[in-house]
């Protein structure tokens, strides 16, 4: 079933531009390639994930391009989860105008998170019930709290850019927190 189109709702943010630099021969910076990530639909469209770049591992090892076949290598076997627990992941979010009372999806990742607004206004909720507004260039640091996001508008999309480092097992009142992905079946689970 797919999301009924509100005939107020702006249009989803543009693509965007990613470019990677490397080394040439001589030992000067170059730009090793310049694409237009696609973006996948989640959730009945209501949000959208692309993933610009991920390592496998951290720190990344960029000698002789390792990082960047590693990454490619990924990409093209579609084994990526919503982690890479040895690594890093740069992720840009779209989140679809809601439906009034429309929530997001309360999770946890097992990784230490940079979440930066890029366009728009979002409503980040917290297992205890807190909430916090973030507007265009607020920042989220999530420490594998359980979390979710919820854009409010009904017409006005938001964009976000995540990166997200794996971290060690999080252990809170001597019980080890794992990731969450909540009821959510379109997300792929991270693997160790």
């Amino acid at each position: 079933m797919t999301k009924q189109h509100n005939p107020n709702q702006t249009p989803p943010p543009p693509p965007y531009t990613r470019h990677i630099t490397t080394h040439d021969a001589n030992g000067l910076a170059t730009i090793h390639s310049t694409v237009q990530p696609p973006f996948n639909p989640i959730d009945n469209d209501s949000m959208r994930f692309s993933v610009p770049f991920t390592t496998a591992q951290f720190p990344a090892d960029l000698n002789d391009d390792a990082d960047i076949r590693a990454y490619e290598g990924m990409v093209a076997k579609g084994t990526m989860g919503l982690v890479s627990p040895s690594g890093t992941v740069c992720r840009v979010v779209d989140f679809a105008p809601a439906k009034a009372g429309t929530k997001g999806l309360m999770h946890r990742t097992q990784s230490l998170d940079f979440g930066v607004v890029l366009e728009g206004r979002i409503e980040m909720w917290l297992d205890s019930g807190e909430m916090r507004v973030l507007e265009k260039g607020d920042i989220a640091v999530q420490r594998g709290t359980m979390h979710e996001w919820r854009n409010t508008s009904e017409t006005e999309w938001v964009r976000m850019m995540f990166v997200l480092q794996g971290c060690r097992e999080v252990e809170v009142g001597g019980k080890v927190v794992g990731e969450d992905l909540g009821s959510e079946t379109e997300i792929r689970a991270s693997r160790g």
